[in-house]
């Protein structure tokens, strides 16, 4: 099996940086956006293992790439990030189908073990 390819979506360049810098020291491949649109455009979106998102960005939100990607057809596992937690929010990103919502600054431990669980959860099932 090919070594997974993570997707970072985040506005914050330092989040972004961080997370990217984590995942690849851990031996994955990384490729990351400044926002959801941009994701949409990556030529590799068949490819990706799991999505890691903030909830809270400009244009489009991570609920709602979570629902275009669906809508797609894409089924790769989310891990949601954000800085505003709250419960309904939280809610709604599990209730979508997320494996994880994590409050930043989280914890490398609890993103890796989110990861963890959605490679393990969905492996290939994520690919289109």
């Amino acid at each position: 099996m090919s070594t997974p390819l993570i997707s970072v979506v985040d506005d914050d360049a330092s989040v972004r940086a961080a997370t990217e810098n984590l995942l690849k020291s851990r031996g994955y491949v990384v490729q990351i956006f400044a926002s959801a649109e941009a994701l949409l455009r990556s030529p590799r979106l068949n490819e990706i293992s799991c999505v890691i998102t903030d909830v809270q960005m400009a244009a489009m939100s991570g609920l709602e790439l979570l629902a275009e990607m669906r809508t797609r057809g894409y089924q790769a596992p989310f891990i949601f990030i954000t800085a505003f937690p709250n419960e309904r929010v939280r809610a709604s990103a599990l209730d979508a189908g997320a494996i994880g919502f994590l409050a930043k600054p989280f914890g490398v431990q609890d993103l890796l073990k989110c990861l963890d669980s959605a490679l393990q959860a969905y492996g290939d099932r994520g690919r289109i």
